[in-house]
């Protein structure tokens, strides 16, 4: 710094005398450079001083080995699955409540955004930290505290792993429903916050119906206890839905309480084949209207079904409009009546060909395809906008439709495959992001999108939820009235607006660029 301020002071002496000026001009100008040069320093210094205090009472707080502050280890904090990113001063790794809390009362006294973080999975960049500040990671808060199987209930930290909840409940013949596609590496925590969902949405509904009771710390660094170890609770307000779903925005969960169920004592899997996607989608609809709740309702559109065969070469039908993968769980003989109503359902609605699985390999056989989407999209362009917009199920055709239009309009590849059951399809734009004209192209078309959603009665998202990436639009969906409403609870718990700041209410087009 003082060696780049020397040259420009030297420059300013050059310049002068070069131009004839006089003395006095020249001193002046020399002052005022020594003066910046001087208040640049002092910044600089105080700032490096600053940061230097706040390391050490953060080490105090978490333990030194506990606080990452090289660059390297930084960056590896500052993205999550959109791919966006940002550079944190600080990354955390707190061991309990208490350490959450000092960390967030620090930050209030100095005036230190905060960004929660679980694994890092999320698709809309909930978890991206802004410029600077500090990230606050549960990886060390993992443990599953209980199983109560008489309450069937449980009761974790929030860096539990999906899957792992999951399969231990199993041994205790429960079962934790919410299935996202990266429950195998997400966390409880993140989960709650995003509200995320999942093929079984359609029949056990999503992470908000299974979440009983919380404990966080506010934005303040209060810490806060809400809901009940009961499935029924009346009592004041209901916090604990307003903190779901809340993106991080309005506090940082440490311990969670949530509603289990019996696991399922056998699941049964049927693929079938339409020709045409308007039979499929009122095939959708017709098994539910027949009083039958599949656990899963897939939905894969014809240019999914072309990506996957093109990747496995598997067989599939590509001259077909739509597949719908279809499960039912519960007891055996129940599920067995109901494979027969579903399979006879999907024949009469226009399907060309059906299959079920009888074992666990032709199962998984059937599943391939879908499983399959993520590598088999990347073959096509090597990045993707997936938006996870949510319609009535009855509208599925016509947003298939749509995004046809929208496809050809704007001379893109768009893939549909989703949770038919519940409406929730989700929209693949492919594209290659380091074309700038492709980009430009791709982001009319989200917008084309989300006004056909909207028109068709939908919302524009039904589980990855707003962050950075769907900010611009946030407002399309909520009135001024609830906006307002929102805004007005996070500044009454958030007066500061240190908790993850530049998320939902702040438009920043970031994705796009």
């Amino acid at each position: 710094m003082l060696k780049r301020c020397c040259v420009q002071v030297s420059l300013c002496c050059l310049i002068a005398q070069s131009t004839g000026r006089g003395y006095n001009v020249t001193q002046r100008t020399i002052g005022m450079k020594q003066h910046l040069c001087r208040q640049s320093l002092e910044i600089e210094l105080f700032s490096r001083m600053k940061k230097s205090v706040l390391l050490h009472q953060i080490a105090n707080i978490v333990g030194k080995e506990n606080l990452l502050e090289q660059l390297e280890d930084r960056c590896s904090y500052g993205y999550d699955a959109s791919r966006l990113k940002g550079i944190p001063d600080f990354v955390v790794f707190p061991a309990d409540v208490h350490q959450v809390a000092q960390l967030v009362k620090l930050a209030n006294r100095e005036h230190l955004a905060v960004y929660p973080r679980g694994a890092g999975s999320g698709m809309v960049g909930a978890a991206v930290p802004g410029s600077g500040g500090m990230v606050i990671c549960i990886n060390r808060l993992n443990r599953i505290l209980e199983i109560d199987p008489d309450n069937m209930l449980a009761v974790v930290q929030p860096g539990v792993v999906t899957g792992q909840l999951q399969k231990e409940l199993l041994d205790y013949g429960l079962f934790y429903p919410p299935d996202p596609a990266s429950l195998q590496f997400s966390t409880i925590g993140g989960n709650v916050a995003m509200c995320a969902g999942g093929p079984r949405a359609v029949k056990y509904g999503v992470t908000r119906d299974y979440v009983l009771g919380l404990e966080a710390v506010l934005p303040t660094g209060r810490i806060i206890r809400t809901g009940t170890r009961t499935v029924k609770g009346v009592v004041g307000y209901d916090l604990t839905r307003l903190l779901v779903g809340s993106e991080g925005t309005l506090g940082i969960f440490t311990r969670i309480v949530l509603r289990v169920v019996p696991a399922p004592e056998t699941t049964r899997t049927l693929l079938a084949v339409f020709p045409r996607l308007e039979d499929a989608a009122r095939t959708v609809s017709e098994i539910i209207k027949q009083r039958i709740i599949p656990s899963t309702l897939e939905l894969m559109d014809q240019a999914s079904i072309r990506a996957v065969e093109n990747h496995l070469h598997m067989g599939l039908p590509t001259e077909a409009e739509a597949l719908l993968l279809i499960e039912a769980d519960g007891r055996e003989v129940l599920v067995r009546e109901d494979m027969v109503r579903i399979n006879q359902i999907c024949r009469e609605s226009g399907a060309s060909e059906t299959e079920t699985a009888h074992t666990e390999s032709d199962r998984e056989r059937l599943w391939q395809a879908r499983r399959a989407l993520s590598p088999a999209l990347g073959r096509i362009r090597p990045g993707k906008i997936n938006e996870d917009v949510t319609v009535p199920r009855t509208e599925i055709p016509a947003l298939i439709r749509a995004t046809r239009r929208i496809a050809e309009k704007y001379e893109l590849i768009i893939v549909c495959f989703g949770h038919a059951g519940d409406g929730n399809i989700h929209t693949n734009i492919m594209l290659d992001k380091k074309n700038r004209d492709e980009l430009q192209r791709a982001e009319k078309a989200v917008e084309e999108l989300f006004r056909t959603v909207l028109a068709l009665g939908g919302t524009l998202s039904g589980e990855h939820g707003i962050g950075i990436a769907k900010s611009p639009f946030f407002r399309w969906e909520i009135e001024d009235a609830a906006f307002d409403t929102m805004w007005t609870i996070k500044r009454a718990l958030d007066p500061l607006n240190i908790m993850n700041p530049g998320k939902m209410f702040v438009s920043d087009r970031a994705f796009f660029r």
